[in-house]
C-alpha cells in the first residue's frame, strides 16, 4: 500500500460527532418548526460571519484528523513492508514545506537570519560573531538588506492576485447558485446580493469568504519563502504549530460535549420529571461533584493516566497514539466535571414542562413515562441544550490552554495553544525576548473564541423562546 491508514480514538469520535450533526441537519430539513430558528440565525450578519470563520477552523481540524503512516524503503529480500512510526495527516501533506523547513533555533517573523549571534567561520579561516543566515527563510535572496522589502511587496501582490481570482470565482458561483434557486437571471441575483434584498445577508457572507481567501492566499505565498510567525527553540515553524493546534482546541471543545451530553440529558430530565427520591439523589450527586475543585480532580486523573501509560508503554505503538489517549482522557474528565451546569438547567425546565397541559393530558391518558419524555419533554428542552453547547465551547477551548499551562493538559508532544503558551513562559524571560509564539497562539485562540462567542449569542437569540 502507498500508506497505512491510522484511526485514532479521537478521530473516530470526531467522525461519530460529524455523523450525528449530519443526522440532525437531515431531520431539521424535514421539519419546518425546527428549520425556523436556523433561518432566523442566517438573517444575522454576525451569525453568518462567525459561522463561516468557525467552518474554516473546522475544515482545518477535519483535514488534520485523517491520519496515516507512510511506508519505509523496502529492504532487499524483505517480504514484509514496514511503515514509518511517524503519524501524518492530510493537512500535513497540504502544508508540506511548513512541516519540513526547520531551522536551527529561534528566528523572528519574516527574518532571514537567526535571532541570536553565533560564531561563524569565514572562508579564509577567520571567525566572526554575527547572525547566521537561515536555511529556508529568505534563502532565495542574495542580499536581504536591500532586497527583502521589495520581495515581500512582490509576494503580497502575488497572493493578492490569487485571492482576487479565487474571490471572483466564489462570487460567480454564488450568483449562479442564487439565480437558479430564486429562478431569476444572474444579473438580478447579483443586484439582490449587492443591494441586500435577500433575507440572508449575502454581502456579509461574500465579505467573510473573501477575507478567508485573502488570508489563505497570502499565507500560502509567504510561507513558501518565509517563516510568517518565526520559529521556535528547535527551529520549527510557529505558523505550522499554530495551525496544528487548531485540531486540539476543536477536539477539546467538541468531544467534551459528546461526553457531557448524555449525563446532562439523562440525569437532568429524570430529576425534573420523576422528582421525589430520584431528584434528591441526582441533586446530591451533582452538588457533591461541584464541591470538588475541578482542577485538582483533573490533575489527579491525568497523573494516574500518566503512571499507567509509563507502566504499559508496549500498548502504544506510536507517539501519536500515546498523545491521543491522553487527549481523549482529558476530554472525558472535562466532560464528567462539566455536565452539572446543563443538568441543573434541564432539571428546572423539565419541572416547568411537567406542569404544562399537554404533559398532564398525556399522563391522564396513561401514556408511559419514557414515551412522554421522548415525545414531549426532550423536544422542548433541545433549545437549552443547543444554546449551552455553543456557549460552553469557547470556555472549553480556554480550559485546555489553562490546563496545559499548569502542566496537566494535553501531552507535551501534541501541538496545542496551551503548550505554546506554556513554552512561552521561558521565552518571554530570555534576552532578547521571544514573543511570537505567544502572539501566534493568542491571535488564533482569540479569533476562534470570539467567533464562537458571537455565534453563541446569535444561537441564543434564534432559539430562546423568550427572545421572540
Amino acid at each position: 500500500m502507498l500508506f497505512k491508514p491510522v484511526l485514532l480514538w479521537t478521530d473516530g469520535l470526531l467522525w461519530l460527532l460529524l455523523a450525528l450533526v449530519g443526522l440532525y441537519a437531515w431531520r431539521v430539513r424535514r421539519r419546518e418548526h425546527l428549520l425556523q430558528p436556523w433561518r432566523r440565525l442566517l438573517r444575522s450578519r454576525s451569525g453568518v460571519a462567525s459561522a463561516m470563520i468557525l467552518l474554516a477552523f473546522v475544515a482545518v481540524g477535519v483535514l488534520d484528523s485523517l491520519h496515516f503512516r507512510l511506508p519505509l524503503d523496502k529492504q532487499a529480500g524483505a517480504a514484509e513492508r514496514h511503515y514509518s512510526p511517524e503519524v501524518l495527516s492530510v493537512f500535513d501533506l497540504l502544508v508540506g514545506p511548513l512541516r519540513k523547513q526547520a531551522e536551527k533555533t529561534y528566528s523572528a517573523p519574516f527574518a532571514t537570519r537567526l535571532y541570536a549571534k553565533e560564531t561563524i567561520e569565514l572562508p579564509d579561516g577567520r571567525q566572526l560573531r554575527d547572525y547566521p543566515r537561515l536555511k529556508y527563510g529568505g534563502a532565495h535572496l542574495s542580499d536581504p538588506a536591500t532586497q527583502q522589502a521589495g520581495d515581500i511587496a512582490a509576494i503580497a501582490l502575488q497572493g493578492g492576485v490569487w485571492a482576487l481570482v479565487a474571490g471572483w470565482g466564489a462570487a460567480l458561483a454564488l450568483v449562479l447558485w442564487l439565480a437558479r434557486r430564486r429562478r431569476v437571471s444572474p444579473g438580478a441575483a447579483w443586484r439582490l446580493i449587492r443591494q441586500g434584498g435577500d433575507e440572508i445577508p449575502w454581502r456579509t457572507f461574500l465579505g467573510t469568504v473573501a477575507m478567508l481567501i485573502l488570508f489563505a492566499c497570502l499565507a500560502a505565498a509567504f510561507s513558501a519563502k518565509y517563516h510568517i510567525f518565526g520559529t521556535d527553540k528547535v527551529g520549527q515553524d510557529v505558523f505550522y504549530l499554530t495551525l496544528k493546534s487548531i485540531r486540539t482546541g476543536l477536539m477539546i471543545g467538541t468531544l467534551t460535549t459528546l461526553v457531557m451530553l448524555p449525563f446532562a440529558l439523562l440525569l437532568g430530565i429524570m430529576a425534573g420529571y420523576f422528582r421525589g427520591w430520584v431528584d434528591d439523589v441526582i441533586q446530591y450527586v451533582y452538588t457533591t461533584l461541584n464541591s470538588i475543585p475541578g482542577v485538582l480532580l483533573i490533575a489527579a486523573a491525568v497523573l494516574i493516566l500518566q503512571v499507567y501509560m509509563d507502566s504499559n508503554q508496549d500498548l502504544f505503538d506510536t507517539v501519536a497514539a500515546r498523545a491521543d489517549i491522553r487527549l481523549l482522557f482529558l476530554c472525558i474528565i472535562l466532560g464528567i466535571t462539566s455536565w452539572t451546569g446543563l443538568c441543573r438547567l434541564l432539571r428546572g425546565e423539565t419541572l416547568k414542562l411537567g406542569e404544562m397541559e399537554f404533559v398532564q393530558a398525556a399522563t391522564a391518558f396513561g401514556v408511559g413515562h419514557f414515551r412522554i419524555i421522548a415525545r414531549h419533554i426532550l423536544p422542548n428542552v433541545m433549545h437549552i441544550v443547543l444554546i449551552s453547547i455553543v456557549l460552553d465551547f469557547s470556555g472549553l477551548v480556554l480550559a485546555e490552554a489553562v490546563l496545559s499551562y499548569v502542566g496537566v493538559g494535553v501531552d507535551p508532544t501534541m501541538q496545542s495553544w496551551g503548550n505554546m503558551i506554556n513554552g512561552a513562559r521561558l521565552e518571554m524571560a530570555r534576552e532578547p525576548m521571544v514573543w511570537w509564539s505567544l502572539a501566534a497562539a493568542f491571535v488564533f485562540m482569540f479569533v476562534l473564541v470570539l467567533s464562537a462567542n458571537l455565534f453563541s449569542d446569535r444561537v441564543r437569540d434564534a432559539f430562546d423562546p423568550r427572545m421572540k
